[in-house]
């Protein structure tokens, strides 16, 4: 089980996912898009969303303390920027 957390349109949400072994950042970004428009993202609903929407999105990925795994799917952002 990972937490993949989403931001897009300045919103972020938390979706549990099952995973059973190491995904790709390009699943990673197929998985939010489908996850998005089926409705299964708390407070993300945007239908209809192109199959290229997360194509320049940066994948993080952290253990948290007990060694739960997290991925971050958010928008390029460079440093400084408002």
């Amino acid at each position: 089980m990972a937490t993949l957390n989403i931001t897009f349109g300045g919103h972020s949400a938390d979706v549990p996912v099952e995973l059973e072994r190491y995904i790709s950042d390009e699943d990673v970004r197929r998985i939010a898009v489908e996850l998005m428009r089926s409705g299964g993202v708390p407070g993300l609903h945007h239908i209809p969303l192109r199959d290229e929407a997360f194509q320049h999105y940066v994948v993080d990925r952290f253990r948290g303390p007990q060694g739960e795994e997290r991925i971050y799917l958010r928008p390029k952002v460079p440093f400084g920027a408002c």
